[in-house]
């Protein structure tokens, strides 16, 4: 049986890269956590597996106002929360019932787990910032346990 693959990703500012494609493939679902930088982004990565984007601060036009600034997005069973910047969080994580929130913003891949919540940001996947890491991730679950891999997609 296939693993079951859900596809985080952020910061693209309007870069898909090729290898950030193939890394996704396979996907079941898509979440972006913002600074899409163009709908053609959302369009691309729609035609990989279905996919849920937020606005991130660098996100304007008509294109990103129809984009909410968070989105609760189910996943097998986990609630997971969808934001751009952590530091935007207005919820109580754990009370709410959420499993994952996944932000974006830092351009800093982070994989944490703080009061059984999982606080995931894979980083960005589009240019290139100061020294900072070009890559994705990819979460999978073991039973309901969520965990998640940083791939480099810097190619």
């Amino acid at each position: 049986m296939h693993e079951p693959r859900l596809g985080l990703i952020s910061d693209t500012h309007g870069v898909l890269r090729p290898s950030a494609r193939r890394a996704l493939e396979g996907c079941e679902l898509i979440l972006h956590a913002g600074d899409v930088g163009g709908i053609e982004i959302i369009e691309s990565l729609s035609a990989i597996a279905p996919t849920h984007a937020v606005r991130g601060n660098t996100d304007q036009g008509a294109w990103a106002a129809a984009l909410p600034e968070s989105e609760w997005v189910e996943w097998r069973g986990l609630s997971i929360y969808l934001i751009h910047d952590l530091a935007d969080l207005d919820i109580d994580p754990r009370a709410a019932g959420v499993a994952i929130v996944l932000s974006g913003h830092t351009h800093q891949p982070r994989f944490v787990v703080e009061d059984g919540v999982h606080y995931w940001n894979p980083g960005s996947a589009g240019p290139r910032r100061f020294r900072l890491p070009i890559g994705l991730a990819i979460a999978t679950l073991a039973g309901d346990v969520p965990s998640a891999t940083w791939v480099d997609v810097s190619e």
